[in-house]
């Protein structure tokens, strides 16, 4: 052969990863399927996942009494915070070890009262003409209890409830002893340029955080002292009973209210009519107090959250698991919402121009 020879250079094919077209559809399905994964271990995983989120709400609330107390007690931190415990199992133990026979007794008499007032209520509304029995009513009732999600069949008898719940505790109280060890765990788990951005969004989430379980005890003790005491002074069956009830359903926004003010109103009026007409004055002024002083003036400002998009949060994560995803639908609302915002603003900071001038030479 004369002249140079025509070197032919070969190209990788289809079924060689060399080829950047392979690669890339191995990179989409990859992602695809870990999505598939991600969404799989969820649905598998419900009830762990939930009792973690619930155990770092533990433990913020348990970091907030800490701080507090810091201002006050100028001691080491694990002082502060085996104070904070002390003072919380003290709390339960004399609430419930000496009401508990009382209490028991009163909740009791309180489901009878229900059953009569609803079978009452329904044969108010077949005299109306409405085709309602009681025992649609029931059937209603029992429907709704028994179509919340996976995480509270794990937990539905009195031994899962205690073992999730003490496991919840522990866990919160490793996490609330030395909290910037697993911040930093995490940290850790980013590439560094992400480190940065991740501290900051951690401590918006925590001081929220704070600020929402604060406000959300402050409701609870004003909802559940003040039911207590007006109901006690109208001579309202029940006051006790209804005033802790009060209080544990003031966690919940919108949902609680409703629930307790319905089982205060039925107590109510079980006893006659103007015991009733008290009663559902009181649950008119302790809830006026709580939602137009406490809410706005303690946890409205570091979480401000529209109370239709709460509901919806709500009803979503009441439905897909259970009782504690009612509990925790607030708290996850809030962390998503600082996250999105702090997204946001670390997007807007990278687009925005330079304003930097040159210099005359």
């Amino acid at each position: 052969m004369s002249g140079k020879q025509k070197v032919h250079l070969e190209q990788p094919g289809p079924s060689e990863l060399r080829s950047p077209l392979v690669q890339h559809e191995f990179i989409r399905a990859g992602t695809w399927i870990a999505l598939a994964v991600a969404v799989a271990l969820v649905a598998l995983l419900a009830q762990p996942i939930m009792l973690i989120l619930g155990a770092l709400v533990l433990a913020t609330m348990m970091d907030g009494g800490a701080r507090l107390l810091g201002r006050i007690l100028p001691i080491k931190r694990g002082w502060r915070l085996a104070i904070v415990l002390i003072a919380a199992v003290a709390f339960l133990v004399y609430t419930f070890y000496l009401t508990g026979a009382s209490l028991t007794a009163q909740a009791q008499a309180m489901r009878q009262i229900v059953e009569a007032q609803v079978s009452r209520v329904g044969g108010w509304l077949q005299q109306l003409g409405v085709s309602t029995t009681p025992n649609d009513l029931k059937g209603l009732a029992s429907q709704a209890l028994s179509s919340l999600g996976r995480v509270t069949a794990a937990v539905g008898t009195v031994f899962g409830a205690v073992t999730s719940a003490v496991m919840m505790l522990v866990l919160a109280i490793f996490i609330a002893i030395e909290p910037k060890l697993y911040e930093r765990g995490v940290a850790w788990m980013l590439p560094m340029d992400k480190r940065a951005s991740f501290y900051s969004v951690a401590d918006k989430m925590g001081w929220t955080l704070r600020r929402l379980m604060f406000g959300r005890l402050i409701g609870m003790t004003v909802e559940g002292v003040g039911t207590w005491l007006l109901l006690w002074a109208g001579g309202v069956p029940m006051a006790g009973l209804l005033g802790i009830l009060t209080g544990l359903f003031a966690f919940l926004p919108n949902i609680g209210a409703i629930i307790s003010g319905v089982l205060i109103i039925i107590v109510g009026f079980s006893a006659g009519t103007d015991v009733g007409l008290y009663a559902f004055f009181v649950y008119a002024v302790v809830q006026l107090i709580d939602g137009y002083l406490i809410v706005p003036m303690v946890a409205k400002r570091a979480t401000d959250l529209a109370p239709a998009l709460v509901l919806a949060m709500q009803i979503l994560f009441g439905t897909l698991f259970g009782i504690l995803g009612l509990f925790l639908a607030d708290p996850i609302l809030a962390m998503i919402k600082v996250y999105l915002e702090e997204r946001s603003k670390s997007l807007e900071k990278d687009d925005a121009p330079s304003m930097d001038v040159p210099l005359p030479q």
